[in-house]
């Protein structure tokens, strides 16, 4: 029995040091640090001057994104303030033998239906002219006049009709 109980307690003893033993495992290396970022690559950047570029058309620091032309009451020529507006149209329209334009005159409310479709139709005509004289070719250009169809202000005072009193260039090919 003697033998029995130092048998047993031998056993007890391996396996009491079993259950305490550590469990010894390599740690894996240390991940290498990431690499550093690549430098930032420079966009190329649009020269809002550069009115042969499409990407100007949405760019709000080129003459090309401005697409509206507005005149005195009235009256169908260009102002002067305006020219650089449509001679920047040329330019693009030119160089580019696929973009087609509509040119929307516009009226305010004063003046009859007839009249005003009229001398919408002549707004958008003074615009074909300069663009016309700038080089662009006749089939890229069409003139409708929607008179005081379409407004964008529906107030009647002079601010409104200001606005009213206008040329819209729309591109429907670019």
């Amino acid at each position: 029995m003697k033998t029995a109980i130092r048998f047993l307690a031998l056993v007890m003893l391996v396996a009491f040091l079993a259950a305490c033993a550590r469990d010894v495992r390599e740690e894996p290396p240390a991940p290498e640090p990431p690499p550093p970022p690549p430098p930032p690559v420079e966009v190329d950047r649009v020269d809002p001057r550069d009115f042969t570029d499409a990407r100007n058309l949405d760019n709000p620091d080129s003459l090309l994104s401005q697409r509206t032309i507005y005149f005195e009451f009235d009256r169908s020529n260009v102002r002067a303030e305006f020219r650089p507006i449509v001679d920047a149209h040329a330019a693009y329209i030119q160089a580019n033998p696929t973009a087609r334009v509509i040119l929307e005159g516009h009226t305010d409310e004063r003046g009859s239906r007839e009249y005003n479709l009229g001398l919408g139709e002549r707004r958008g005509n003074s615009v074909e002219e300069l663009l016309r004289a700038a080089g662009v070719a006749s089939r890229q250009v069409e003139v409708v006049s929607y008179g005081e169809e379409r407004p964008v202000c529906r107030e009647s005072n002079e601010d409104c009709w200001q606005r009213n009193r206008r040329t819209e260039i729309v591109y429907t090919a670019r």
